[in-house]
């Protein structure tokens, strides 16, 4: 393919990736938004393919059955509940492929140095150099930072923040030590490699610059807490776009700089409004640590609670005017929702106002309850953000949450000592009645307790949320 269809292919893929975020902005046209993706990566590997750069068909054959067969595989087993680690595994990778590319294409510069008896670094090298060290460094800290929230976002790891001893100044010496080693790396001289050939100590360097960001990542990550996860997921999506981008820059290919931009620019726009949502700073996300300055302890949760059986759930339901339905992770555990479907359908051809309330939060990455809704075929003009539900509570009769914790917590605008303290929640407890179904009476993600349970006018419904919410709806049909 001539460089003029292949330059003509890239700017088409451009456009259909734009198109796709623009279609993910908005649930009616998402499954269009994904489609317009899945045409524009077509045609970029096509082109790619066919281009005068590849060298090995064979190897790029192989290569390619391998990524489809583990994506593959991975689309098809794993589900709606692992979504979230699936995704911070998958940045990890964009990490990695960053941090390789980045030494090849240091190994080629240092090679052709070398064969060149050059004497030092022209202009254009050493802007290519800055690259690598950047593309490197944004690598390894992307793919040890997602390796930590995969970990976390499974279980294999603990959601509680991990708080170093004078941790910020760790992070501005790791960032001052990545400097200085870019600065000698960026040495002009390059006389060592006529004279001792040998020896190449910026490899060193570089290798000193990928292991602090690797640590970098790592300490980032381990200091955020369990109730901001969602945050870092999108937070560490836009590292992976930017990543992405360097390795365009180091492989001059112009369709890697502009689709790693726009998922950086679109990840870094996602986390500054989520972080507005739940009132974080955003300056503090990029930091790491953010969301755990109070040192106190959450207060103990004090008080009886008050159960409430099937059947008097599915009475309460029968009465109420305005009915507003809470999703959180639990339900994506129990893939409860399209019982809650069902539900839905039921009482509203019984007359009753039923709607969702949707926390930024919810689950373990965002969108992830507009997500399962979607899939269970509720309809979007019932699926309400918090801001847009939050002055509405006095009209609501009952509300049903459904495996959400941290979302629903009182202590987050009333305990400054909470770790989730002034993260704007969804204040159901406003509402005439609130019935909350759990396992049981545990803490949510980030291990806080939740007054709500032992409030006057909420009802704890226990059990496995779909096995419930199907012994209601039995009940509903009478």
């Amino acid at each position: 393919m001539s460089h003029g269809l292949v330059t003509m292919s890239y700017i088409v893929a451009m456009i259909l990736f734009i198109l796709s975020l623009s279609g993910l902005s908005n649930q009616e046209t998402a499954r269009k938004g994904n489609y317009y993706g899945m045409f524009g990566m077509v045609i970029a590997i096509v082109a790619t393919a066919l281009s005068a750069k590849i060298w090995s068909y064979e190897i790029l054959i192989i290569t390619l059955l391998i990524g489809g067969l583990i994506g593959t595989k991975a689309a098809l087993k794993v589900e709606m509940t692992q979504m979230p680690e699936l995704v911070a595994i998958m940045h990890s990778l964009v990490g990695l492929a960053a941090v390789l590319v980045g030494y090849s294409s240091f190994l080629e510069q240092q090679g052709s140095l070398f064969l060149d008896h050059g004497e030092g670094l022209n202009t254009e090298q050493m802007i290519h150099r800055i690259e690598i060290c950047l593309g490197v460094f944004i690598g390894a800290m992307t793919f040890s930072g997602s390796v930590i929230a995969f970990g976390k976002l499974s279980g294999k790891i603990s959601g509680k923040p991990l708080l170093l001893p004078a941790r910020h100044w760790l992070n501005l010496g790791l960032l001052l030590s990545t400097i200085l080693f870019l600065y000698l790396l960026l040495d002009v001289t390059d006389c060592f490699l006529l004279c001792n050939a040998s020896y190449d100590p910026r490899l060193t360097y570089l290798m000193i610059i990928t292991g602090i960001a690797l640590l970098f990542g790592i300490h980032m990550v381990m200091a955020i807490g369990g109730a901001d996860m969602p945050v870092v997921v999108s937070m560490l999506n836009s590292y992976s776009g930017w990543a992405a981008a360097a390795t365009g820059f180091m492989l001059s290919n112009d369709l890697l700089i502009v689709t790693g931009a726009l998922v950086g620019s679109s990840g870094a726009i996602l986390s500054y409004i989520m972080c507005r949502a739940i009132n974080r700073h955003f300056l503090s996300v990029i930091a790491g640590g953010f969301g755990t300055a109070s040192g106190g302890k959450a207060a103990e949760i004090v008080g009886d609670v008050q159960s409430i059986t099937v059947e008097e759930t599915a009475q309460l339901l029968l009465s109420a005017k305005n009915i507003m339905i809470i999703p959180g992770y639990g339900m994506a555990v129990a893939q409860a929702q399209h019982t809650v479907y069902e539900m839905t359908k039921l009482l509203r051809g019984k007359g009753k106002k039923v709607g969702f309330g949707i926390h930024p939060v919810a689950g373990r990455m965002p969108g992830h309850m507009n997500v399962l809704l979607a899939e269970a075929k509720v309809p979007y003009d019932i699926v309400y953000e918090m801001d847009e539900i939050n002055d509405d509570w006095g009209e609501v009769d009952v509300s049903i949450v459904i495996g959400a914790n941290d979302i629903v917590n009182p202590s987050a605008l009333t305990n400054p000592n909470s770790p989730i303290a002034g993260m704007p929640v969804i204040e159901c407890w406003k509402g005439e009645t609130t019935i909350v179904m759990k396992r049981s009476m545990a803490s949510g993600y980030a291990g806080v307790g939740n007054p709500l349970f032992v409030m006057e006018n909420t009802r704890m419904l226990f059990g496995d949320a779909n096995a419930t919410l199907q012994a209601v709806l039995k009940a509903l049909n009478g």
